[in-house]
Parts: structure tokens; sequence; C-alpha cells
């Protein structure tokens, strides 16, 4: 199992882990700058094309499959159509993913996650912005992992390119092609992932934990792990400008979850809106949230695991 309660005290991954040469010195002023797990369009505006700056295009598109069911494709063509410029692409569906695991977006082991992050041209002392086109669940997906196995210099992008456009700032077209590094390494950090026996302990008492569900209302009502509270992150953004809400607007939301002391447990179809969520609760100060990897995907696949409707 790999619930734990909080990751204060975590351990960090050394510079010599994460890869030799210039330490801390190349981008740390950049690095520095980041407040927390977001930037504002501005901020990115004022720092793009700085040293130790990458920006990643972490956008999914969601399409109707034939049978009527949501499937997940490339953001690649959209982001061909128009990108920040200098953001480079990341495929969450092949390289930041296990393609071999049995439920889609399963995280994929930390060499992997290493090979496709050097590939991308991150390395020890590098800053990642992430954005997508959606509601930045691609994006926190992306900021998760990254932290989870180790990189901190990362954030997400307050309203995605969504916002960036609508602000009138430049984009471009085409793609950006990486310039790969070989001095990322990876390992995998206790206190962000949990699985499906951290969950059944859960609903058993035999550890404390609150469990929240970032799926749209409709299938949280339809289906969800019993005693879930619903979060979803569809309703984490205001609408107007795509960007989280306040402080204030996520407390409320955030309620039921922030009255307990218990560490959450976050989840729903597939690991993705609930890494928005789990970012939404770091604003909110804590520290002490897992992402169930597997979610709905790997639970309701047992046909003998409780589900709860309405």
């Amino acid at each position: 199992m790999t619930l734990t309660t909080a990751r204060s005290g975590e351990p960090t991954v050394p510079d010599s882990a994460t890869g030799p040469g210039r330490g801390e010195a190349r981008g740390a002023a950049v690095g520095a700058a980041l407040a927390g797990p977001l930037v504002s369009t501005q901020w990115l505006c004022d720092h793009l094309g700085s040293d130790g700056l990458l920006v990643v295009d972490a956008s999914v598109v969601a399409v109707s499959g034939g049978d009527g069911r949501t499937e997940y494709v490339s953001g690649i063509g959209r982001h061909g159509e128009g990108h920040i410029p200098g953001a480079v692409f990341a495929d969450l569906l092949e390289g930041f993913s296990d393609p071999a695991a049995p439920f889609a977006f399963t995280r994929p082991g930390a060499e992997a996650f290493a090979a496709a992050a050097a590939a991308l041209g991150v390395d020890a002392d590098t800053t990642v912005v992430v954005y997508d086109g959606a509601v930045g669940q691609w994006a926190a997906r992306l900021w998760w992992l990254f932290r989870s196995f180790g990189h901190d210099r990362v954030a997400v992008l307050d309203g995605g390119v969504t916002k960036w456009r609508e602000e009138g700032r430049p984009l471009d077209s085409g793609t950006v092609a990486p310039r790969p590094t070989d001095r990322f390494l990876a390992a995998e950090l206790p206190g962000f992932w949990s699985d499906r026996g951290d969950v059944e302990a859960v609903l058993a008492g035999d550890r404390s934990g609150t469990l929240v569900c970032g799926t749209p209302p409709k299938d949280f009502t339809a289906r969800h792990i019993p005693g879930s509270v619903s979060a979803p992150a569809v309703r984490l953004i205001d609408r107007g400008t795509n960007a989280f809400l306040p402080a204030a607007g996520l407390r409320d939301l955030f309620a039921d979850v922030l009255a307990s002391p218990d560490p959450i447990v976050a989840y729903c179809g597939g690991g993705i809106a609930a890494a928005a969520d789990a970012l939404a609760l770091a604003l909110l100060g804590r520290d002490d949230v897992t992402v169930y990897d597997g979610s709905l995907n790997e639970w309701a696949s047992d046909p003998a695991a409780p589900l709860a409707s309405a």
C-alpha cells in the first residue's frame, strides 16, 4: 500500500540523483519565482524565454467513440494549430503513462518517466510550467507526476491556453522540437499515490481517510465509491476566465472535506480529474492528499467492489 498521511519531511531527490553539472545555478531565479502550484498568464508572459524555463502543453482531447462512449486522443493536432510560444508537447497517453498497463493513464515507472521527461528537455534545474486546453486537469496530472517523481520546480498555468488566448497573448503554430537531455533521473516519492488496498482499508475503517471524487456530477450520481464526497474538477474553475476559483470559492466547494482532519484520497475515472482536486487542495494548504491512480477504472473492474449511486 502507498497511502501516507502527509508529505512533511518527505525525502527529496538530491542533485546527484537528478543529474550532475550546473547544480542549481541555471534557472534558479525563475524557479525561485514560483510561489505555489499555479502561475498566472501574466507571470508566464513576463518569464517566457527565460533560461531554464520550459513550457509544456499536456493537452488531451475527448472525442465521442463509435459506441457513444468518450475516448481520449492526443492533443498534438490542436497544439500544432496554436500553442504558447516555445511550448513543447507532452504525450500523456503514451510517454507519461504506462501503455502496457490494463487501465488508461496508469502512471509510468520511474525509469520510463525519467526518459519521457528527458526527451522533453527537462533536467534537474528546469522549471516546468504545464498547461492544457481544457480546465486544467491534464496539466494537473503532469504536475502531480513531476512532483511525485521528485521534481518540485513545476507549476500549472492558471487558466491554461484558453485564458492565454482570450487575453490576446501570442500563439505559434506548428510544433517545437524538444532539446532532449540525459540528466534527469526520477525516484518515486512516498505520499503521492494510493492503491486499491488503501481505499479498501479506508472503507473497512482500518485507517482514517476521506474519499474525494472528482468526476462530473452526473457521473458521481451514477456511481462512486461508498462514503465519497463529490468535488467535480469542472467546478474548480471560474467559467468566465477558466482560472481556478479563489481560495474562498475552493473552500466552499471542499467544505465537507476540510471539516475532517483525516488524510484525503482523491479519485475519479482514471486519476486525471483527481489530480485537479489534489492541486486545488494544495492551494488550500493540504499536503496530506494522495491520488488513487487506478480510480474507478480499476475499482469498478471488480464485480465484487462496492459502488454507490445517487
